[in-house]
């Protein structure tokens, strides 16, 4: 059974976590998939004892364990760490943006599949909590990449290998539901948190039970990219709609959330030339009226908006 695991590498329970489930159940596959618990991070990174003077910092850390001050907090997890075999040095030195990194570990798998990919994952937060580097330079991932078996890692992050990758899974795992770092999910159920093997291994047990519909890849990538645009990201759902508009250019599913995503997002003059070609091939449909009408509103051309809207509303009259 294979594992994706979404996760930050600069988040503590991502590396606790992973080492909990090679307790829990050392044979199962692991995937490594982003996530961002802060991606507002600089790109040059800033000196973490620094950012935790901050008063507005201290403040937001506790709400992660408001019974603890933040450095209490630190000392609990640095114990946890100890505990899980990560070493009697534990704690990050920098608040580093994590992109560069995800895109190593993308680039790991495509090149060397699962096996390499966690190794490179386990270099790069190896560095980040125990040997205290700042995992956004070029050369801490450049040592981390040689360092895993993985020497052409460099020069194809360099290059701008793994962007669109990384970009694509961030919003794919945004249309999942993945909400928190780390997040276990194997056979469309989901584990959030770092949580002890004995709970990681009945989560397992449970997984490999369940036989998930197998859907085409273009019917899950449209409810992804629905899911997107329900949760208020109409960019990140024409993203996913991409290859979909290439593949499946005349589809009317696809023409269809292009064009309400293209209304959600301003693009009005988009939205209105699909609009209008959906319903000169099909003028059954109330919904696509109403939306017509509401482009046409917004454009300023109320006088042309007004009969579609009404005509949407005797079709469908909840749509009044």
């Amino acid at each position: 059974m294979r594992v994706e695991i979404w996760a930050d590498v600069v988040c503590p329970w991502a590396y606790i976590g992973r080492r909990r489930l090679a307790r829990a159940d050392g044979s199962v596959g692991v995937v490594w998939r982003p996530y961002r618990i802060d991606p507002s991070a600089p790109a040059v990174a800033e000196p973490l004892a620094e950012v935790l003077r901050d008063p507005r910092v201290d403040e937001a850390l506790r709400s992660c364990a408001p019974h603890l001050t933040p450095a209490q907090n630190r000392d609990r997890v640095a114990g946890i760490a100890r505990e899980e075999g990560l070493g009697d040095r534990w704690g990050a030195a920098w608040r580093a943006s994590s992109h560069d990194a995800h895109r190593l570990i993308a680039l790991a798998e495509e090149a060397g599949g699962p096996e390499l990919q966690d190794v490179v994952a386990e270099g790069v937060m190896d560095a980040h909590f125990v040997r205290a580097r700042d995992i956004s330079d070029p050369r801490v991932l450049e040592e981390v990449a040689v360092a895993s078996g993985f020497a052409d890692g460099f020069p194809l992050l360099a290059a701008g290998g793994g962007e669109e990758r990384v970009r694509e899974l961030l919003l794919t795992g945004r249309a999942d539901g993945v909400r928190t770092s780390p997040t276990l999910v194997a056979r469309g159920t989901s584990l959030a948190g770092a949580h002890e093997p004995g709970v990681i291994r009945d989560f397992l047990t449970e997984a490999s039970r369940r036989r998930p519909r197998e859907l085409p890849a273009e019917v899950v990538r449209l409810r992804r990219a629905e899911s997107l645009l329900d949760q208020g990201d109409p960019l990140g759902a024409l993203d996913l709609l991409r290859p979909l508009r290439e593949e499946h250019a005349r589809d009317r599913n696809v023409r269809f959330l292009a064009a309400r995503a293209y209304y959600r997002s301003a693009q009005l003059n988009r939205a209105l030339r699909l609009l209008e070609e959906l319903l000169e091939e099909s003028a059954d449909d109330a919904y696509t009226y109403l939306l017509l009408g509401r482009t046409l509103q917004r454009l300023g051309r109320h006088g042309e908006a007004g009969p579609h809207i009404r005509l949407a509303a005797v079709m469908d009259p909840p749509l009044a």
